[in-house]
C-alpha cells in the first residue's frame, strides 16, 4: 500500500528556510503554540492549544512582567512499527508574553482541559475604571465618595 502525501504548505516553509537559513519547523519540532487572547470585563483569557501534551509538563510562570508558557510532548516510541506518516509535533513548546502594570500578577489563574491551556490574568484594582465623584460649591471636594479638604489654587 502507497500513501501518497501532499503539503500544500511545504513549499512555503522551503522558501522561508532558503530566505532565512533556518528551518521553519520539522515534523519533530513545533513551529507555535497557537493561542486566542481577549479581553472579557475586567480580566484577560489566554487559551493556548496544546494537543497530547501530558498536563505535568505544562509550566505557566511570570517574571519580572513576563508571563511564560512552557509545555513538552514527547515522541511516541513504537517498537516494531512501520511509520507511514509522522506529522505530529513533539518537542518543547515555549511562549513569552509582557503583561503591562495592569494585571494582577498574584491572581493569575491556569487550567488544562482537553489539550486546552486556559489562563486567567485579572487586571489589577488600580487599573479598573473608576467613577470619580465631582464635588459641586462649597468648600468640600469629594473624591470617590469620601470628602476631602479641598486644597487651594495660586497661580503666580
Amino acid at each position: 500500500m502507497a500513501v501518497l502525501r501532499f503539503d500544500p504548505f511545504r513549499e512555503l516553509d522551503r522558501m522561508t528556510e532558503q530566505m532565512l537559513g533556518v528551518p521553519a519547523g520539522t515534523a519533530r519540532t513545533p513551529r507555535f503554540m497557537p493561542m486566542d487572547l481577549y479581553r472579557s470585563g475586567d480580566h484577560y483569557v489566554l487559551h493556548a492549544d496544546l494537543p497530547g501534551v501530558d498536563p505535568g509538563s505544562v509550566d505557566v510562570s511570570v517574571d519580572n512582567g513576563t508571563l511564560t508558557i512552557r509545555a513538552q510532548r514527547s515522541a511516541r516510541t513504537e517498537d516494531g512499527v512501520e511509520w507511514l506518516a509522522s506529522e505530529r509535533f513533539t518537542g518543547s513548546y515555549l511562549r513569552q508574553l509582557s503583561l503591562g502594570d495592569g494585571i494582577d500578577a498574584d491572581a493569575i489563574r491556569a487550567t488544562y482541559e482537553n489539550g486546552v491551556l486556559t489562563v486567567t490574568l485579572p487586571l489589577a484594582a488600580r487599573a479598573k475604571p473608576r467613577r470619580i465623584d465631582i464635588a459641586v460649591g462649597g468648600d468640600a471636594a469629594v473624591i470617590a465618595g469620601e470628602t476631602a479638604p479641598q486644597q487651594a489654587v495660586t497661580s503666580g
